[in-house]
């Protein structure tokens, strides 16, 4: 599956993003989808992840709250809608595809698209 994502860009402390991801090539709703992130200098980190249907989320403690993910099958579309965002949250954010539901750690995806850069002032 092919995984494209978007929406990222510059925003102040406080504001809000929503980030989009596109897939094709395969049956979207045979995946579970997940959101990353990884800041200069560190580890690409779990962020959220949604079931194959959207009928259950989990998210990292950090964004907890503030982060919402969903899903639109008819659409091939996987959403990461972003609150209250820290200078914390710069980042280049990926969307993954797996087939393995309560995966946090990046090895259990198996699809990547190529990322897009939100970067929070201060």
């Amino acid at each position: 599956v092919q995984l494209q994502a978007s929406g990222g860009g510059l925003v102040q402390a406080g504001g809000s993003l929503r980030l989009s991801c596109a897939a094709s090539g395969r049956t979207f709703s045979n995946y579970v989808m997940a959101w990353f992130r990884q800041a200069p200098g560190k580890e690409r980190e779990f962020q959220a992840y949604i079931s194959w249907s959207g009928g259950s989320t989990s998210y990292a403690d950090s964004v907890k709250g503030r982060f919402t993910v969903s899903r639109d099958n008819a659409k091939n579309t996987v959403y990461l809608q972003m609150n209250s965002l820290k200078p914390e949250d710069t980042a280049v954010y990926y969307c993954a595809a797996g087939r393995t539901l309560f995966g946090r750690s990046a090895l259990e995806y198996e699809y990547w698209g190529r990322g897009t850069l939100v970067t929070v002032s201060s």
